[in-house]
């Protein structure tokens, strides 16, 4: 296999599973916009931080506002909104129509095109909701496909690389949503009582499961109330549910047995496995969680690395 198209299949699959995450994102504090009281505030810069983009934000915007940042994320020209990531993706797929399933291309394309009508109006909240999750189940159609159509050659291993390495990747950002500076600002007018942070990061944590939707297996592992300190164990060490950390770099291992010269990322991938596991979530909770996740994407993004020097820079 050409290392050029490699790298291409391996990319398109980060891609669409970018979009997926990043629409589960905006999910997210969609949600909580439903579920806090009347009169209770979100950090929108959060969202642009959390998905690396506040340089190019601010470049073009002074305030993050609701509508501006999600206008952002969805839609503008700067290639990083919904929009742009998806056109990346359509351009990867149709590039490499050669070693992927042609109705995977078309659905892509039909993806690309029905964002591209419709990103506009999810600036609304009252069309937000149906229109990311049209965007997410378009996107789980297309991997539904691919993993029922695609032999178990090279060309699925990348496809299996990036997908796991990007949701990895993505699952460690919606921890740090849970765990920055998110919390809503409680009215003036509420008692002391009333105004305790605990109600309102119960519900930050349901809706983060919500977004992966991880609830009902988070309760039947679980099977306490949602709590920070269990939700952030489920999301990052899991080994059996497929959208945890945990288990995507297990599916990274599976998946390098069958290519070639795997040795460095095998290494890198260990070492950042060690880092997951010996944590203490406890204790990173009370002080050190923002820390600990920034460690972790640094060791995945050198996961990456690892991957680009083995078989694409050649």
């Amino acid at each position: 296999m050409l290392s050029r198209v490699a790298e291409r299949v391996y990319w398109q699959a980060r891609y669409l599973e970018r979009v997926e995450n990043t629409a589960r994102l905006l999910s997210v504090f969609s949600g909580l916009l439903l579920d806090l009281p009347p009169g209770t505030k979100l950090g929108w810069n959060t969202l642009v931080q959390i998905t690396g983009t506040d340089a190019a934000f601010y470049v073009k915007h002074k305030q993050a506002s609701e509508r501006n940042v999600i206008r952002f994320l969805l839609a503008e020209n700067y290639g990083l909104s919904i929009l742009d990531i998806l056109a990346l993706t359509r351009e990867n797929a149709r590039t490499t129509r050669e070693v992927m399933p042609t109705e995977a291309f078309e659905q892509i394309n039909e993806l690309y095109y029905f964002a591209r009508e419709n990103a506009a109006s999810g600036v609304d909240r009252g069309k937000r909701y149906e229109l990311l999750e049209a965007i997410i189940k378009r996107c789980q159609q297309i991997w539904g496909l691919m993993a029922g159509t695609m032999s178990r050659d090279a060309a699925y291993s990348f496809v299996r690389i990036g997908r796991a390495l990007e949701r990895a990747d993505m699952t460690t950002r919606l921890v740090d949503v849970g765990s920055g500076n998110l919390m809503p600002d409680v009215q003036e007018q509420n008692s002391a009582a009333e105004s305790s942070p605990e109600p309102y990061e119960n519900i930050l944590w349901m809706n983060i499961l919500r977004s992966q939707s991880a609830y009902q297996m988070y309760r039947q592992h679980v099977r306490f109330r949602v709590n920070a300190a269990d939700v952030v164990r489920f999301l990052l060490l899991n080994e059996e549910f497929p959208r945890s950390t945990h288990h995507n770099l297990i599916t990274l291992t599976k998946v390098l047995h069958r290519l070639p010269n795997n040795g460095k990322v095998s290494r890198q991938i260990n070492k950042t496995k060690r880092i997951l596991k010996d944590a203490d979530i406890e204790k990173l909770l009370r002080r050190g969680l923002l820390k600990h996740i920034d460690n972790l994407q640094l060791e995945m993004a050198n996961i990456h690395f690892k991957i680009a020097e083995t078989w694409f820079l050649q």
